[in-house]
């Protein structure tokens, strides 16, 4: 993997890890508001949440590169 491969798969991670904690932290703070009477754990959840699908996310996307792909002719 290149350099500059790499360079595109964090900043593809980091955008995406903070689109998907933004998500959670807000919809956190809505369900928060309005539902359950302004208690903090729906924030850390939806952060949470966002983080870990983030996490996953490009754990599979750095990992991609050391994955052998088959094609259908193959199987």
């Amino acid at each position: 993997m290149s350099e500059k491969e790499l360079g595109r798969k964090w900043d593809r991670c980091l955008a995406d890890g903070a689109i998907k904690i933004g998500t959670g932290l807000g919809l956190g703070v809505v369900l928060s508001v309005l539902f359950f009477k302004r208690h903090t754990w729906p924030i850390s959840l939806g952060s949470g949440a966002g983080l870990g699908m983030a996490y996953a996310n490009c754990q599979n996307d750095l990992r991609s590169s050391y994955l052998l792909h088959r094609s259908e002719k193959e199987q």
